[in-house]
């Protein structure tokens, strides 16, 4: 199991959460986030592989980001087109699309994103585009689980590790991690997380 971070943004932070051996660092480049990176923000080097997520914003925008901090994963967490994930995917970056679920959501409407992306993630439908500390009804990833690998999102917990064990799901193949594991927007809780890393882990 794939473990991603996401919401990071404090240079301290990021240095004690990579050495815990995260997959993947997320780093949230729309302005409307309370965990937002501007460029006015350093970002150390990381052993962990750094994802920009970007929400409906130009091309021109997030190449120019992709490329002030050699970034290699690009997050779409907004409703970018198949055209944009093509474009991306076809300038050698791994695109990550995300797509906001609930009961209503129509696998149709995913299922044309399939090969323009490297991995979809599946996050609570909100108004603001994720970050909401809620889960989804875990009962549409049967529906979900044949499309393509994916992240599961969304109001996750250090409460959560125990639900893994008992998820036989072949498309999921990682967990994206946020504001359950904060002292607060951006900064992240390094025991929380140590515990969560160590029981996933044990149940795999």
């Amino acid at each position: 199991m794939k473990i991603k971070i996401c919401g990071m943004r404090d240079a301290n932070n990021i240095k004690v959460i990579d050495a815990l051996n995260p997959d993947y660092l997320g780093f949230i480049f729309y302005e409307k986030s309370p965990r937002f990176v501007s460029e006015e923000i350093e970002l150390p080097e990381t052993n962990a592989e750094k994802v920009g997520v970007f929400v409906n914003q130009p091309m021109s925008f997030i190449i120019h980001m992709v490329q002030k901090y050699n970034l290699l994963n690009i997050q779409l967490h907004g409703d970018e087109s198949v055209e944009t994930c093509n474009l991306l995917s076809d300038l050698g970056y791994d695109v990550i699309k995300a797509f906001q679920i609930d009961d209503d959501t129509k696998v149709e409407e995913i299922m044309t994103y399939k090969e323009s992306c490297k991995y979809f993630l599946f996050d609570t439908k909100t108004k603001n585009y994720g970050g909401s500390g809620k889960k989804f009804n875990w009962d549409k990833l049967n529906e979900l689980d044949f499309i393509a690998e994916y992240f599961l999102s969304g109001g996750i917990g250090s409460n959560d590790a125990n639900e893994f064990k008992n998820i036989k799901l072949k498309n999921l193949i990682g967990i994206d991690l946020n504001s359950k594991f904060e002292l607060k927007p951006g900064l992240k809780n390094k025991s929380l997380l140590r515990e969560f890393l160590v029981n996933i882990k044990n149940h795999q």
